[in-house]
């Protein structure tokens, strides 16, 4: 069998800490705006997104309810999460899909004015395992064209809802202009794909989502410990080795009023420590580029 997995990675010669102004550790948090991209049959999909903050499939009909538990992320989530990062001098990636730029324009043009990045998070809230080649390139560049109207800047990064095809990171470099995709969940140490493209590791578990029915948390401090305790870790860890940790959020459920205490729980925390550098992945990726081991 010809091996197309990496078991081993950095075990035995991880790379010592490399970071700017000799930051221990590199943090990354990731906003994902996936508001008006979730199926939905009133938009002409296939079929209705069944997880939001219950899971319900609603077969054959529009679902409006559903549809409202989205959009409160743009209503109400957004500022919330804004507001946090602004109080804490804190940078972060917003992962959009190119449906949702396209109906919230004004939101990803506020990221921008803000100092944060937007990258690309495919144009629907879908998985891509399944698409025909030739469909998963037409929706990476319209994803990526659609957030560059959006935005006025073009993104440079990639991230696909859990599940890319095996022929996602090639078409990205086919189509151009991604310094990086987000496609892995193995490691807490960046990698190289070639001389010029950055893989940098993602992560479900200091992540939001397991807001999600059966996800595990439930009160706002179920987050911010868990979180914390994995900055914790890192930190300690950033002292003899290079470690990029990421935290994952979505506007519509970090955002809700009984859990955004999580959030700024663990940007108080996090910035309350020396040498640390929180920055947007395409920050990251640059310097990853220059300095990887």
């Amino acid at each position: 069998m010809t091996e197309r997995r990496d078991f081993k990675g950095y075990f035995g010669a991880e790379p010592p800490p490399n970071w700017p102004q000799g930051a221990r550790l590199a943090v990354s948090l990731v906003v994902n705006v996936e508001e008006g991209a979730e199926l939905s049959i009133a938009d002409g999909d296939e079929r209705n997104e069944n997880t939001y903050e219950i899971r319900e499939e609603v077969v054959g009909y529009p679902d409006p309810c559903m549809e409202t538990h989205f959009t409160y992320g743009t209503r109400q989530g957004y500022a919330r999460i804004a507001k946090a990062f602004e109080t804490y001098g804190a940078k972060a990636t917003f992962s959009t899909c190119g449906r949702a730029a396209e109906r919230s324009p004004w939101l990803l043009q506020d990221v921008v004015s803000r100092g944060h990045e937007v990258s690309c998070h495919g144009w629907r809230w879908e998985r891509q395992a399944e698409m025909a080649r030739a469909d998963e390139a037409a929706m990476i560049a319209r994803t990526h064209a659609a957030i560059e109207t959006a935005c006025g800047v073009a993104p440079v990064g990639w991230h696909t809802r859990s599940a890319p095809s095996v022929n996602t990171r090639d078409l990205l470099l086919e189509h151009g202009g991604f310094a990086y995709d987000s496609d892995v969940y193995d490691d807490d140490i960046p990698r190289m794909h070639d001389a010029t493209h950055v893989i940098l590791p993602y992560a479900f578990d200091t992540n939001d989502m397991r807001f999600s029915p059966g996800g595990g948390f439930v009160q706002h401090s179920d987050f911010s410990n868990y979180v914390i305790g994995a900055f914790d870790r890192l930190y300690a860890e950033g002292a003899g080795a290079v470690r990029i940790m990421s935290i994952g959020l979505h506007l519509r459920l970090i955002g809700r009023p009984g859990r955004i205490k999580g959030l700024e729980d663990v940007l108080a925390h996090i910035t309350g420590k020396p040498d640390v550098w929180i920055a947007p992945r395409r920050e990251i990726a640059a310097h990853w580029k220059v300095h990887a081991q």
